[in-house]
């Protein structure tokens, strides 16, 4: 741009200097370069916060899982101690199982332990997927629950050939489930869901 007198020419000294103005400062002038702000952007994109949550869920679950198996198996030594009465209603004794939670489904074959293993890798691998993309913190927990259960029972049945149980409740002539920490998650886990899809979800709904 040149600035006229009133005659209408052109003043060329005033014009050089616009010009070397603007070459000075038009490149401050420019708005930020929409690829650089994407790379930025990208670099904050994380885990939220529900995710996060969701896997440190999993992590504690798979922790305590095989801390109290180890603790009870090979420091306690359960196997030679068995049965322990804690509590009126709790005891530990030590069961074997070659199904699934709560010795539902029970394998007799080394091929069926294989199945239980790879059914169980491929389902924390999706609820783990799920886990990433939820943006529900009790959703996300629940899920936790469940991964860090179902991991902990496959370092079981790759370790011994089976799952470790040993925690009995009962109360009187009645007993439930052996079971353990992992297996407490996991039914932890399912009931969160189901508080998630049928009371949760309407609340968003509305």
């Amino acid at each position: 741009m040149t600035k006229a007198d009133n005659s209408g020419t052109s003043l060329p000294g005033l014009n050089a200097s616009d010009e070397d103005g603007s070459k000075r400062h038009g490149p401050s002038n420019r708005s930020p370069s929409p690829r650089g702000g994407g790379k930025r952007k990208t670099r904050k994109d994380g885990l939220s916060a529900a995710a996060r949550i969701g896997f440190t869920v999993a992590l504690i679950t798979l922790f305590l899982d095989q801390a109290t198996k180890l603790y009870t198996l090979f420091i306690y030594d359960l196997p030679v101690r068995e049965p322990v009465s804690l509590t009126p209603f709790l005891s530990l004794i030590v069961v074997w199982n070659r199904g699934i939670s709560y010795g539902m489904f029970q394998q007799s074959t080394d091929l069926g332990r294989w199945i239980l293993i790879v059914v169980s890798i491929l389902a924390s691998i999706g609820l783990s997927f799920w886990i990433r993309n939820t943006k529900g913190r009790l959703l996300a927990a629940s899920l936790g629950l469940i991964v860090g259960g179902a991991i902990g029972n496959v370092v079981d049945r790759l370790a011994y050939g089976a799952v470790f149980d040993f925690l009995l409740l009962h109360w009187g002539t009645w007993s439930w489930y052996v079971f353990n920490v992992a297996d407490a998650a996991i039914v932890a886990g399912v009931v969160g869901l189901l508080y998630d899809s049928f009371v949760l979800e309407k609340r968003r709904v509305r």
